[in-house]
């Protein structure tokens, strides 16, 4: 269920509010762009980290609406 709306963000070009437990424990917030969607993980842009980074996808993270739709 999360990967199909991770693919459906991707396909909107939609920006995304994340929060994940990051491998430290600590709760992390983050602000991306879904890039590519693979097997059980996701690249997106980040825009906290200002790069690429490499998500797995997890059910215990949580994904918040769309802050903004680019126009294409």
């Amino acid at each position: 269920m999360m990967k199909e709306q991770l693919i459906k963000a991707m396909q909107r070009n939609q920006f995304l509010n994340m929060m994940y437990l990051a491998k430290s424990g600590e709760v992390t917030k983050r602000r991306i762009k879904i890039i590519k969607v693979f097997g059980d993980s996701f690249q997106a842009y980040c825009f906290n980290r200002q790069a690429k980074r490499t998500f797995i996808i997890d059910s215990d993270w949580q994904l918040f609406q769309s802050l903004k739709e680019s126009v294409r």
